[in-house]
């Protein structure tokens, strides 16, 4: 099986591509594999995170835009799945400024579908989030819950949700949708904010907590979102969409205590400020279809996966000090 993945230098991308040729996935270990990265390497794609697998010979890079209809046709042949992560995916950047979002999320997705089209690609897998369904009060979102964006993020993620499963009932594309909870883990870029607080609190600088800190989301490790992925790949429906949790909330209050814990930092290091504008208030995945059809159930346990995130930010600085220095975070 030869697989394209978009945004494979990214956070989740790079995980997903490391299982894969670590043999950490179901068809990792198979000799045939061959996977492509394909990334336009913007701020938060580094080739740095595909370091432990550049020397696989099942794996190549190719640095490219979404958008470059030509080069996805010189590349695309031969490909027999795409694995879709690549995105603009930060709120508060969202936010300041939503032309690179539409661009990217939805006007690159559209042009990757188009180009998946034209070169035969069976498998089309595309990666998005619990952000699409806004926010809801109480129990949780099932996949057949109206999508309702409260951010030029997650608008723009809807509606790239919705052109791959419009390409799949006009064009018979065989494509699959997951939605994922909030990720942590390895690699994660350090604007977001387990890695931002986990980071500052390193160097004795202080954290930002939005308003109250009881807005709420469910937690997942990026190892078993990456299984899930998989499992939506290769055993998925076609125009299915498979929601993948972790099964842990708790509000961002809660999480900042922990995260003070690990680092061995206290509530002085904590700055509240104005909450951000359209805060979703809270998050909650219901993965009952992917556990029932494909067998997923999270295997990391938040305060082990954690615990793994802040020791490996503490032996990676080489990997996120001049990450955190070029964004001036």
């Amino acid at each position: 099986m030869k697989i394209l993945v978009t945004g494979g230098a990214g956070f989740i991308g790079s995980e997903y591509v490391r299982a894969l040729l670590g043999g950490r996935l179901d068809d990792g270990a198979d000799a045939s594999l061959q996977v492509t990265v394909y990334d336009k390497l913007t701020y938060s794609g580094n080739l740095a995170n595909l370091a432990p697998v550049a020397d696989d010979p099942r794996y190549s890079f190719v640095r490219g835009d979404i958008n470059n209809a030509e080069l996805l046709d010189l590349v695309l042949p031969g490909h027999d799945a795409i694995v879709h992560f690549a995105a603009e995916s930060h709120v508060d950047r969202s936010i300041a400024g939503a032309s690179d979002f539409v661009t990217t999320n939805v006007l690159g997705t559209q042009t990757l579908l188009d180009a998946a089209r034209r070169n035969g690609i069976t498998r089309f897998l595309h990666v998005s989030t619990d952000e699409v369904y806004g926010s809801i009060d109480e129990g949780s979102w099932t996949e057949q819950w109206p999508l309702a964006p409260n951010s030029p993020y997650s608008a723009a993620k809807a509606g790239s949700d919705l052109l791959v499963l419009s390409a799949h009932r006009t064009h018979q594309l065989d494509a699959v949708v997951t939605r994922c909870s909030n990720n942590y883990g390895h690699y994660h870029f350090p604007e977001k904010m387990i890695p931002r607080f986990i980071t500052n609190l390193m160097d004795g600088k202080h954290v930002p907590l939005f308003g109250d800190g009881g807005n709420v989301r469910d937690w997942l490790h990026v190892s078993d979102h990456v299984r899930g992925i998989h499992l939506a790949l290769t055993k998925g429906r076609a125009g299915e969409v498979y929601n993948i949790g972790g099964g842990t909330e708790m509000s961002n209050k809660e999480l900042t205590e922990r995260l003070l814990e690990a680092c061995g930092a206290d509530w002085g290091s904590v700055d509240n400020v104005e909450d951000r504008k359209g805060h979703d208030r809270r998050y909650s995945l219901d993965i009952t279809k992917i556990s029932r059809e494909l067998g997923y159930a999270p295997q990391v346990e938040f305060r082990d996966g954690l615990a793994q995130t802040v020791q490996w930010y503490r032996e990676n600085r080489a990997w996120w000090e001049p990450l955190k220095a070029k964004a001036a975070l």
